[in-house]
């Protein structure tokens, strides 16, 4: 048999795998793969061989059997399955996104990284930056509307579709002042900017991400740099959007050149501009919307992909800023 048998009764599942050799790599050390599903779906998960029973409430029950299921078609098919596979399939498939989970259209490869959705807004991102010329990627942090956008950047150069990728961040101080930093500009800036490099050092090896910065493939620069440029046959991402300032945003987004393709990402919660000066990703919001071709995707703390507990501090944060409010 190619797929998991599965027989039901009542509130119970049986799911029976036919390759014994993947089964410590679905189940996890220790059974974990297994806990983690009974601790996010409140279902009880008992291995026995190549078997597993699935005992809770139908819809949890059915949920876990179908994220297993993806889950050992996925190590079938060579890819790997850890805990943030785990989370990110739960959250499809509860989501109604399972056709989404594995598509090949979403799917991003990179020379390091074969990345999927994790979520169902994380979807519609993907779909967004492929169809668009200019994306605006909202929300939280730990969304991955960066860790995607530079998936798509690294993915467009290597395919041939654009001749760069330039990468930029408005060079705001989040309670700390860059000033006082040792060294050149360069020394200054580049810590700032380190988040880019992160995400760039996980889509390609290191010495192929230095090359192509010596080479001018990628730039990643300040969002002073872009003035006075026209940004054609490349990939930009403009990131922590949130703290330019209205006269900057529009600067950046009219150096949009032919064959180029933009992504603006930011989180409204976390402005740091000094008081009284209006956010340009929320002038950029209210004058923009429902201009053709332009795609708004906004996350929530449910798309949260990294660590559960970011999305319970993002929460908190939330309710609290809720309450100041009221």
């Amino acid at each position: 048999m190619n797929t998991p048998n599965t027989a039901q009764d009542a509130e119970n599942l049986l799911l029976a795998f036919d390759d014994n050799s993947l089964l410590p790599l679905l189940f996890g050390s220790h059974n974990s793969h297994l806990a983690q599903i009974e601790q996010r779906l409140d279902v009880s998960l008992n291995s026995r061989g190549n078997e597993v029973v699935i005992s809770g409430a139908k819809e949890q029950a059915e949920t876990a059997a179908t994220v297993l299921t993806d889950l050992y078609q996925r190590l079938k098919d060579g890819q790997d399955v850890d805990p943030a596979e785990i989370d990110g399939a739960i959250r499809m498939i509860s989501g109604g996104a399972r056709d989404d989970l594995n598509a090949d259209d979403l799917a991003v490869h990179t020379r390091k990284r074969h990345i999927q959705p994790r979520s169902p807004q994380q979807a519609n991102y993907l779909r967004a930056i492929a169809r668009h010329n200019l994306v605006f990627g909202l929300g939280p942090a730990g969304t991955g509307k960066t860790y995607l956008a530079v998936a798509k950047a690294v993915e467009s150069l290597i395919n041939g579709q654009v001749d760069r990728i330039i990468l930029s961040r408005p060079a705001v101080e989040a309670g700390e002042r860059l000033g006082f930093l040792p060294g050149d500009l360069r020394d200054k800036v580049d810590p700032y900017l380190r988040p880019l490099y992160d995400a760039l050092n996980d889509m390609l090896p290191a010495n192929q991400v230095a090359k192509k910065i010596d080479s001018g493939e990628i730039e990643i620069a300040p969002l002073a740099f872009m003035r006075g440029r026209t940004l054609a046959g490349a990939f930009v991402i403009l990131d922590e959007a949130q703290n330019t300032t209205p006269v900057q945003m529009k600067m950046f987004l009219t150096r949009l050149g032919a064959d180029a393709r933009m992504v603006v990402t930011g989180d409204l919660t976390q402005v740091d501009l000094p008081q009284g000066v209006r956010s340009g990703l929320t002038d950029a919001i209210a004058i923009l919307t429902g201009v053709e071709g332009i795609s708004f995707v906004e996350f929530t703390d449910a798309d949260v992909v990294r660590h559960a507990l970011v999305a319970r501090i993002v929460r908190a944060y939330d309710r609290q800023a809720a309450a100041d409010k009221d």
